[in-house]
Formats: C-alpha cells, sequence, structure tokens
C-alpha cells in the first residue's frame, strides 16, 4: 500500500537556507543517524530563523521505499552525484549510488566506486540549489526528466536542501558546512605520483625514482601496489623482494621521495598471521547472519574483513597502522575497499552480512545499511593510525571506496580506467563532479590504467592530469612500462614541461586547497563558476578553472590547445606565461594553454 503523495516536513537546521525534509514526523523520528555530516547532531537539532524554505519537495513511500520529487524551473542545469562517469551535465541521467568494483567502466556505467546522494542545481537566473539525500542505502538518483529530481531508497531518509544562493560556490560552502571539508594534505602529496601494480623490489623503485632525478623530471612519490606484501598478507613485507623497508624509504627521503604503500581490508585467515590472530583475538570481523565470521575470496585466497562499524575495531586497525608507519611510511593506499570480494555475482560480501555497529552511527544492521560507508569509515581509521604516529605531520590516506565526506579522511581517485581518448576525456568531468560533491582532491590514473597508452596519449593525459588537483601515473601489471620516457624521448620532453608547469604552479595549487579547506570551494571547479548565468558554460567539460586561472584541455587525437577555442568567461583574458617556449609542446598538440583573469572567482 503506497502512501499518498505530498509535501514533506520540514525543519530549519545548519544555518540560513538549510532545511530538513522528512516524509512524515514519525519518519523523522525513525530515519537513522548521520555519516555524512561531519556533526550528526547539526542535522537533528533545529535552528533558530524565520526563513522558510523556497522549494518544498513531494514524497510518497511505497512499501519499504521512500521516493522524494523535487521539481526546479525550467533551464536548470543538474550536476553533483559525487564519482559518475559521463557528461559534466548530469540533466538526463541516472546513478545508482551503491559503491562497486568496476574495472572498465564506461560512460554509461551506473555505479562506481564512491556513493554521492548529491545533487547541485545551477538554475536558470545563475542561482544554485543543492540536494542531499541522507542516506547509505543504495539510492537512485533518476535526473531524466527534466528540470526534475529523483531519489528513491528503502527505508525513511530525511532530504537536505542548501539555497537556493546567489551562485554555485555559496552553495558548495554551505555543503562544507554540513559534511565537513578537505584534510589539508601534506605538501609533498600535491606534486607529481608514480605507480604501477607492481613495482616489485626495493630495487626497482630506487631505479624509477633514480631516473625521475637523471632525466630532469619532476616527481615526489613513488607507490607501492601488493606485491610488496609477503603473499598479499597486510602489514607485511616480503623478506626478498623487500627486505628492510625502512632502508629503501630513508633512500627516497635523501634523494626527496615520498613513499605510499597498499593496505587493503580483506585480511588472510591463517593460524599464525599476527593480523588474523589479533583481529580474532579482538572479535572484529564482519559476521554472517548465523554469527560466524564471513570468508571471502580476495588476494590472499580466503579472508575475513574488519568491521570498521564498531570503535573496538577501528582503534585496532588504527594500531596496527601506527606501528607500521614506522617502517618509513609516508602514506597509505586503501584499495579493494567496496569491500570487494571475488567469485560473486555482486562482487561484494551479501547483504545479510552482520556489523555491529556503534549505536550513535546505526547500531546493528545488515550489510545493506553500510556497504556505502565501509570504505569511508576504513579510511577515517587508517587516517587517524596515521595521525597517532606522528602528531607535527598531516597524514595522507587514498581511498577507492567512499561516501560523500569520506574527502575528511582521505583522497581519491576516479579508479581502473583505460588507456584510450574516450576514457581522457570522461576524467575531465569526473574530476569536476567530485569537485562539486565536496572531493576536491581527486585525479585519475594518467595514461589509463588498464591497457597500453601510446605516446600521444600518454603525453596529452599528462598535459591535462599535471594540473588535475591529484596527479598520478598508474597502470596495471601486463600493460607496457608507463614511465614519462618509456614512450620516446619526444613525449618524455612534453611530461616534462607539463611537470615543470605544475611546480611553477605548486604555491598556487596549494592556496587552492586552503581555501578548500577553510571554505568547501573546489579547486578544480567547472567554468561556470565563473558566470553561472551563462548557460553556454555550463556544458563546457574540456576546460577547468584553478582559482582564477582557465585550462583549456583537448581531449581529442585530432586536436592541441591552440585549437580547443570556446567561449570564455565575461572578464578580461590574458594568457599566462610559463616561460617554457620549447617547440615540442605544439609540435605533439602539448594542448595545456593556461588564462589568468582579472575577474574574482566566488
Amino acid at each position: 500500500m503506497a502512501a499518498p503523495v505530498g509535501e514533506m516536513v520540514w525543519v530549519p537546521v545548519l544555518e540560513e537556507g538549510v532545511f530538513r525534509f522528512d516524509a512524515s514526523e514519525e519518519a523523522r523520528s525513525a530515519a537513522g543517524p548521520s555519516l555524512s555530516f561531519v556533526e550528526p547532531r547539526r542535522r537533528e537539532e533545529p535552528r533558530e530563523g524565520g526563513d522558510r524554505p523556497a522549494v518544498v519537495p513531494a514524497c510518497e513511500v511505497a512499501g519499504n521505499v521512500q521516493k522524494v520529487v523535487i521539481k526546479l524551473p525550467s533551464g536548470t542545469s543538474f550536476y553533483g552525484t559525487g564519482e559518475a562517469s559521463g557528461p559534466l551535465e548530469r540533466t538526463g541521467k541516472r546513478v545508482f549510488t551503491w559503491n562497486t568494483d568496476a574495472w572498465g567502466f564506461g560512460p554509461g556505467t551506473t555505479s562506481l566506486y564512491q556513493s554521492h546522494p548529491w545533487v547541485l542545481a545551477v538554475l536558470p537566473d545563475g542561482k544554485a540549489f543543492g540536494v542531499l539525500a541522507d542516506t547509505t542505502r543504495r539510492c537512485e538518483i533518476d535526473l531524466r526528466q527534466e528540470c526534475t529530481i529523483k531519489f528513491s531508497a528503502p527505508s525513511a531518509y530525511p532530504i537536505i536542501t542548501f539555497g537556493p544562493y546567489n551562485s554555485p560556490a555559496e552553495v558548495m560552502m554551505s555543503l562544507s558546512h554540513a559534511i565537513g571539508t578537505v584534510a589539508m594534505p601534506p605538501k609533498w602529496s600535491l606534486g607529481y605520483h608514480q605507480c604501477r601494480w607492481s613495482y616489485d623490489s626495493s630495487e626497482k623503485v630506487l631505479k624509477v625514482v633514480r631516473t625521475f632525478r637523471e632525466k630532469g623530471i619532476p616527481c615526489d612519490v613513488i607507490w607501492m601496489d601488493i606485491d610488496y606484501m609477503d603473499g598479499f598478507r597486510c602489514f607485511t613485507f616480503d623478506s626478498n623482494r623487500f627486505p628492510d623497508p625502512k632502508s629503501m624509504a630513508d633512500d627516497l627521503h635523501s634523494i626527496g621521495c615520498k613513499s605510499i604503500w597498499m593496505l587493503d581490508p580483506g585480511i588472510k585467515k591463517e593460524k599464525g598471521y599476527f593480523v588474523y590472530e589479533s583481529g580474532s583475538e579482538t572479535d572484529v570481523w564482519i559476521k554472517k547472519a548465523d554469527d560466524s565470521p564471513f570468508i571471502g575470496e580476495v588476494w590472499p585466497g580466503d579472508c575475513v574483513f574488519p568491521d570498521f562499524t564498531c570503535e573496538r575495531t577501528r582503534t585496532w586497525w588504527a594500531s596496527l597502522v601506527k606501528d607500521f608507519v614506522s617502517n618509513g611510511v609516508d602514506g597509505i593506499w586503501n584499495d579493494m575497499n567496496e569491500p570487494a570480494v571475488f567469485k560473486t555475482t555482486t562482487k561484494t560480501m551479501p547483504e545479510s552480512n552482520i556489523h555491529r555497529g556503534d549505536a550513535d552511527i546505526g547500531g546493528v544492521q545488515n550489510h545493506s545499511y553500510y556497504h556505502n560507508v565501509y570504505g569511508m569509515l576504513m579510511a577515517r581509521s587508517t587516517y587517524e593510525g596515521m595521525a597517532m604516529s606522528n602528531t607535527d605531520k598531516r597524514p595522507f590516506v587514498l581511498t577507492r571506496a567512499g561516501f560523500i565526506g569520506s574527502q575528511r579522511y582521505a583522497a581519491t581517485w576516479t579508479g581502473d580506467n583505460l588507456s584510450n581518448w574516450e576514457h581522457m576525456h570522461m576524467s575531465l568531468p569526473m574530476v569536476l563532479q567530485l569537485g562539486l560533491s565536496g572531493q576536491p582532491l581527486s585525479g585519475p590514473d594518467i595514461g589509463g590504467f588498464a591497457g597500453n597508452a601510446t605516446p600521444k596519449l600518454f603525453g596529452r593525459w599528462m598535459g591535462v592530469g599535471a594540473l588535475f588537483p591529484f596527479s598520478r601515473g598508474h597502470s596495471e601489471t601486463g600493460s607496457i612500462d608507463h614511465e614519462p620516457w618509456s614512450f620516446g624521448e619526444e613525449c618524455e620532453e612534453v611530461c616534462r614541461l607539463a611537470l615543470l608547469r605544475r611546480y611553477r604552479l605548486l604555491p598556487h595549487i596549494y592556496t587552492l586547497f586552503y581555501l578548500s579547506h577553510k571554505k568547501g570551494a573546489p579547486v578544480a571547479a567547472p567554468l561556470f563558476f565563473a558566470d553561472s548565468q551563462d548557460p553556454e558554460l555550463r556544458k563546457i567539460e574540456t576546460s577547468f578553472l584553478l582559482g582564477p586561472l582557465l585550462i583549456c584541455a583537448s581531449t581529442s587525437p585530432e586536436k592541441g590547445a591552440h585549437e580547443c577555442a570556446h567561449k570564455l568567461p565575461k572578464g578580461v583574458w590574458s594568457r599566462f606565461d610559463f616561460g617554457d617556449s620549447h617547440p615540442v609542446s605544439w609540435l605533439v598538440n602539448f594542448h595545456c594553454a593556461i588564462l589568468s583573469a582579472s575577474l574574482e572567482l566566488n
């Protein structure tokens, strides 16, 4: 039996212009705690103020499913929806928030690694409006009907609206007051990162970094994928290939390079393995409905999985991280944390599994309730362990899976992309969408993770990737080498110039992260942030703003930057001179044209 469609009940929360809507007073009482809000109580406490909502959603409850509809004026454009493939403007699209191991995703993939049940609407007059469906469960975001936002998810959940405000930047600032801002990254993490699955020995790692130094190509960070471990056992090192990680880290530090190491959630079920033994003693594993630990296959074979919804589990994991960092570890990479499980049709664990969550985040629930926040809670535990290891250093954590609010603990990347022009093009709107959903510290695997890049593709991708907020080259096992010099001297020179440009702009990029940390603004923003009243700017996705810098990025194999002309935002724009006049940047269509603006961006 469906309840009649009707307006939702509302209460003002947080600050002026922000409202909470529920299907009914009973639904408000039944809603679970917020895991997106940095201070969940602020979603529950009505605020004083005489303002009233400009838009009131309609709601229908059918069985256990709550459907919400928000109608906006004709000419409204939709953005947000978090980590989503496809075009920048989300109008006409549908997304399902269900964290998924999505290797080789395409423009029509509807669920990726992270969940952001959030839509940013730019209204016809340039004002902006934000809508958050504050549910951790699988949620459909349907934007296929013109000027209409539809959310559909099981169980009672609140809708939080922001605005309308005068600009998209104001909406993002208000959103940040709810979900928090990006953790201020360490300065070194804003340099270029080099990664591969895998650099399989200390000798190989040092050789790669020394080659960067010898060739004069900037690189501040080298990454260790799963093959550094002893049989894929987390918190261990292969005694033959990485016999002395601390000594290797010291050697890297002596030449100005940091190291980041992978930790997955799947812990090998093996007697005598210290992580398994201590976790079993502490009783931290996710359980099946029969109260026995769930066992699923990942890289090490049969694995158990920490239940990060419990404080004792997060404390246990953080203590392991603290000890692990003493090996010279500078940063940690959390992968496979959707959580991914092999040999299952769903690519994850059964939804009937049981989490014994803390009362303040929802208590004991099955996996369908906590699935989308599992990666964020793992990243939180990792971040806290790194913070415990050295209170004088900012932690750096990268997570594959996440939820809206994950930026408080970790950076992210756009997952297992492909080495082709389509994925290079998609990387721009994906980074911009993440920024419009509260996560400014993101970037793709430059050159593509799966498959073999060509010299032209790799050079072009490095040209734009060198100016993304997070800049990392990464490739999978079995592919050709993807270091800049692997593609010949011409491509090597293009990459050198691209990265030198990034390093000249590092003070500017660092400042943008400080502003993002303080005010919630995206670091890389769409062009319409310069003038949200201009409808032509709303569809441009081959360029982006870094504060007052405009990056023109051709993602076509046929065109270079000098051919990437489109309408510029209003204002007086002039070319930014990098001082690198080497002609090779144009001969191979090095596409990174920078313009500077005389206007102030919000």
